[in-house]
């Protein structure tokens, strides 16, 4: 009797519009709150929950690459305080950098640097704090849109990725174009979602422009679909924007490298067209890309994969608009998996994406057994039902425990560098000297002023090192003759009297050679602060926070600044 009432039920089920399904809510009437609007998340909740790890992103992250220091710390740093590096990228003979997308950022730093003339260190968090509300508010606009056309179980599930994930906080505050083109693909799907398609077309097209020109392909999905919905209005909108940036962006190029030129188009040409040599700088194998992402990622990595086989179950749900969003994680990773030069950041755009698709395979897992088991309290269902959350917190927890290994395996360099300002007793036209850690140099924003220069060491690297801008030679402006695109090291970059050093910069890590710090009739060590050993630590132990294990299992050195023992 009860099985041919279930039976009663499920063809009932099957034969109506499942509009009492209660996993198909896109089928569902739209609920409407008094005053009109649909209903879902309101506007407080991700704002606070992001604003808030957001900024302890922007207070307590690490510079993960010496790109980001190079390419773009120190450009803002010689447009704010006329001292800093430069690199062959930002030579007016290569210009291949675009100083437009330095300048947005000087409009935070430079009244930051008037405000607190005398320190520089709060003027570098103030602009990642300016980041942090960037990644904020185009994040949170993301959940909303979810919010409004899939539900809110969907908008929370990608919430709580975007906050807590170790992907997500760290990429949010680094300034790098990657990042800014992050924020672009999170506004212009967003955008997308809520059916704001000239704008979703114009937000790619800065993204592109003013952020990173290979990122195109990032948002082509989006940018297709809303020609097609839009037509010319949208393809009018995103022509406009376009040009309008480009030609600031030469404008700009113009009055910064001496010569009109365009460092998108010599970008594109460098890398795309012949003439570039990127693998000069570091390649991995095809599998890296995945390893990173899991590490960045953990579970959920796993699961945005699995999307396209739960749009089988869930077409209705989330097919196309959906598909066509997150579709990106895809066809990014096929490309970029192919090319020989692997970075960590090249997959900072399609973060937010990764989240959308995880969250959306949680939220869709007990449509795997609705079809099969249309009764909505049997077992099966509701198990399916308990597995979301439990899924949720395991991740997030792994996240977390990515994100506390690196803070505290990693951040010494930036705290190291802070002690510099407790000894202006050295004297005005102190050298500060910095060995094999030039990598990990965290930016002329944490050397005090007292300091005349920062000097590099030869031990042992042959690449090319970045040198001082030369206000002499016209600042911005100006091609040193020691710049070369083949990464082949200039006899000026290091300073050959290690006697001038007045501080050092070391990373002591128990290997066979000595340090310098050993050396106790020349050096003292005025700081130091354990630095996570990755070549003797266990690589799951080094990525991952174990409570217990985490500091047994790891090995350690110690990150020290060195100061010279005056001589007698």
């Amino acid at each position: 009797m009860a099985l041919s009432e279930a039976r009663l039920r499920r063809s009932a089920a099957e034969g109506s519009t499942r509009s009492s399904d209660p996993y198909s809510k896109d089928e569902k009437p739209e609920k409407k709150s008094s005053d009109g609007e649909e209903k879902g998340l309101g506007w407080a909740m991700p704002l606070l929950a992001l604003g808030l790890l957001r900024y302890m992103s922007s207070t307590s992250n690490i510079i993960h690459d010496c790109d980001e220091v190079f390419n773009y710390w120190e450009p803002l740093h010689y447009i704010l305080y006329k001292s800093g590096f430069q690199t062959w990228e930002y030579s007016s003979e290569f210009a291949l950098r675009s100083y437009l997308y330095i300048f947005l950022h000087a409009l935070v730093g430079g009244p930051a640097s008037w405000f607190f003339s005398e320190e520089k260190v709060r003027v570098f968090y103030i602009v990642r704090v300016f980041l942090g509300v960037i990644s904020t508010v185009t994040e949170a606009l993301l959940v909303i849109a979810l919010s409004r056309k899939y539900g809110k179980r969907l908008a929370s599930y990608t919430l709580a990725m975007l906050c807590l994930t170790s992907g997500c906080f760290f990429a949010s505050t680094s300034f790098l174009p990657s990042t800014f083109s992050m924020y672009a693909v999170t506004l212009s799907s967003a955008l997308y979602l809520l059916g704001r398609y000239s704008l979703a077309v114009s937000v790619a097209a800065a993204g592109v422009i003013l952020g990173w020109p290979f990122s195109i392909l990032v948002v082509s999905p989006v940018t297709i679909y809303s020609l097609i919905n839009g037509r010319l209005k949208v393809f009018l909108s995103g022509f406009v924007t376009s040009v309008f940036i480009l030609g600031l962006s030469i404008l700009v190029d113009y009055y910064c490298y001496g010569r009109w030129t365009s460092s998108v188009f010599n970008l594109l040409h460098y890398n795309v067209l012949g003439g570039g040599e990127s693998h000069l700088y570091g390649t991995e194998g095809p599998l890296f890309y995945l390893r990173n992402g899991f590490n960045n990622f953990n579970f959920s990595f796993v699961l945005a994969f699995l999307f396209l086989g739960f749009l089988k179950i869930s077409s209705k749900k989330y097919a196309p608009d959906l598909l066509v969003v997150v579709s990106p994680i895809y066809i990014w990773l096929g490309f970029m998996s192919m090319q020989a030069h692997k970075e960590e950041r090249f997959l900072y755009p399609i973060y937010p994406l990764i989240c959308i698709a995880a969250a959306a395979v949680i939220e869709s897992f007990p449509d795997l057994f609705c079809d099969k088991y249309a009764i909505e309290d049997s077992i099966i269902v509701k198990t399916s039902k308990v597995f979301r959350p439990v899924i949720l917190a395991l991740i997030l927890c792994v996240s977390h425990s990515r994100t506390f290994s690196l803070l505290h395996g990693y951040s010494a360099p930036l705290e190291i560098y802070k002690h510099l300002e407790h000894y202006e007793d050295a004297g005005n036209g102190s050298v500060l000297c910095v060995g094999s850690e030039w990598h990990r140099y965290p930016s002329s924003f944490f050397v005090p002023s007292y300091v005349g220069e920062v000097r590099w060491i030869d031990d042992g690297f042959r690449g090319l090192l970045p040198l001082p801008f030369n206000s002499t030679l016209g600042g911005t402006s100006s091609a040193p003759p020691d710049f070369n695109n083949k990464n082949k090291a200039s006899e000026s970059q290091y300073l050959r009297d290690i006697d001038a050093c007045t501080f050092f910069i070391e990373l002591d890590l128990k290997r066979p050679y000595p340090a310098r710090g050993a050396n106790l009739s020349t050096w003292e060590t005025v700081a130091a602060m354990p630095f996570l050993d990755r070549e003797l630590s266990p690589a799951t132990h080094r990525s991952f926070f174990i409570p217990y294990l985490w500091q047994q299992r790891n090995v350690f050195g110690m990150y020290k600044l060195l100061k010279r023992i005056p001589k007698e």
